[in-house]
């Protein structure tokens, strides 16, 4: 009997311990965590920011090019020309020069050492569409169309992770709740070990009434220890959806309150205007029509501009026939004008216009289908937040009726009136009625969330 109340003690006692430190996680608090780091959704900001990105001005094409370009060159020449045949003649007559034997002088060779030359240039050219039939244009709000969408496919994976978070964190919140009912199950079952052992003492009730209250010490101290086994795997699974610490202490709020039954009609009404997934669809259909008016934008010509200037140096060594250095500094400036019309192009645009307006009719299915279904969630989702949220007031009823049951039974084991047998079966009503109440308060609240999702109000709420 001693041993089995000491196990008791020393499965509390470290779990007590612990939650005298451990400091309250609110839910603003976690939703604010999961908003700085999650890894889902900081991928998702990513994704917007490289939208953004590309459906700025500097990502349309509007803009012109300009080319920069520049070169040097050096030649160093060591040279020796030769002039077999020639000879040396009088500047004056003409004459060719003679030896003292009489003989003509030939001309000697000329030697041309360390003859440099240069040469430099660098230039600039600007190009400009002016016109390309509107293509840059509608290409351009069609990026502008698909950052919006980046930004609410953004938004769809931060409700996911906000359900995700609750679901975890509601899962703690339970039990944390059903953890204090085993406690106060198992303090009432030790209480038991005492009675029986002092009736039997006075030779009130046998040896076997001592020994069921044993088993039941030992089945609540296991209940709990699971209980609290699965709350440490609840809390290191909040832990990753926040991206902190596996082994961060804390705990959670065990208040629910409820969004008023008018609210969430007025959120219903408006859910066609704010659920991401219609949006989405809008957004993809603006994009498949810019998509038509890009491809339609393959009949008109195009326009470009270009604008050039050059500087070149060339600074040439001397030659045998042109002993001087030879310099030429050159500028230039050009423009000029080009136009292009693909009169004919084996009809690759005729395709283009028509397969984007497929595309475009196919999207326009695709939002009927889905306006259908968002209809079709919310009315369920509907539903099944109002049953589960009477199954949880049903649920509190019963906890209050198995509570005064219980009273009773405890009133009536005590003046020895009933068997620990139907007590204990008293004692584990209760405990399963606040068990169940405690699962169908958040599977109302969690199902009120997700109905709060599919109307687009998730993120706009207070928790």
């Amino acid at each position: 009997m001693i041993r089995s109340k000491g196990i008791a003690i020393l499965l509390i006692m470290p779990f007590s311990v612990l939650m005298a430190q451990e400091q309250l996680l609110s839910k603003e608090e976690a939703v604010i965590k999961a908003l700085e780091n999650n890894f889902g959704i900081q991928v998702a900001k990513n994704q917007v920011e490289i939208a953004e990105n590309n459906s700025s001005v500097l990502n349309s094409g509007f803009l012109p090019t300009l080319t920069g370009n520049a070169g040097a060159n050096y030649q160093r020449d060591d040279s020796t020309f030769e002039f077999p045949g020639q000879f040396l003649r009088d500047p004056e007559t003409g004459a060719n020069l003679l030896d003292d034997s009489g003989n003509p002088v030939p001309r000697p060779d000329t030697g041309l050492y360390k003859a440099e030359a240069q040469r430099y240039n660098a230039g600039l050219v600007a190009n400009y569409t002016l016109f390309d039939g509107l293509g840059r244009f509608y290409t351009f709000k069609s990026l502008k169309e698909q950052y919006q969408l980046s930004t609410l496919q953004a938004r769809e994976t931060i409700e996911n992770t906000m359900i995700q978070l609750f679901s975890v964190y509601f899962e703690i919140a339970r039990l944390t709740e059903n953890k204090k009912v085993q406690q106060q199950a198992l303090e009432i079952s030790k209480q038991r070990i005492t009675r029986s052992e002092y009736a039997f003492e006075y030779g009130q009730n046998t040896k076997l009434d001592i020994l069921n209250a044993q088993v039941d010490v030992t089945n609540d101290s296991i209940n709990l220890l699971n209980t609290n086994q699965q709350l440490a795997n609840a809390k290191r699974d909040l832990n990753v959806v926040l991206n902190q610490d596996l082994n961060e202490v804390f705990k959670v709020d065990t208040v629910i309150t409820f969004i008023p039954k008018l609210k969430l009609d007025e959120f219903m009404a408006e859910a066609k205007l704010n659920n991401v997934a219609i949006l989405q669809t809008d957004r993809n259909l603006a994009i498949n029509e810019y998509d038509i008016k890009v491809s339609t934008s393959g009949y008109l010509p195009t326009l470009d501009l270009t604008g050039s200037y050059g500087w070149n140096l060339n600074q040439n060594a001397p030659s045998a026939f042109f002993p001087g250095v030879n310099v030429n500094n050159d500028r230039s400036f050009g423009l000029g004008a080009r136009l292009t019309w693909n009169l004919f192009d084996g009809g690759g645009t005729t395709v283009r216009v028509k397969n984007a307006k497929i595309a475009y009719k196919n999207q326009e299915l695709l939002k009927k289908q889905v306006m259908m279904e968002v209809d079709r969630d919310i009315k369920n989702a509907m539903a099944i937040y109002e049953n589960r949220l009477n199954i949880y007031k049903i649920q509190a009823q019963n906890v209050l009726t198995n509570q005064n049951n219980f009273e009773r039974s405890r009133e009536q084991f005590q003046l020895g009136r009933i068997t620990s047998i139907e007590f204990r079966q008293a004692q584990i009503n209760l405990l399963n009625a606040q068990t169940n109440k405690n699962l169908a308060k958040y599977d109302a609240k969690l199902s009120e969330l997700q109905l709060l999702q599919l109307t687009g109000q998730l993120l706009n709420v207070e928790l």
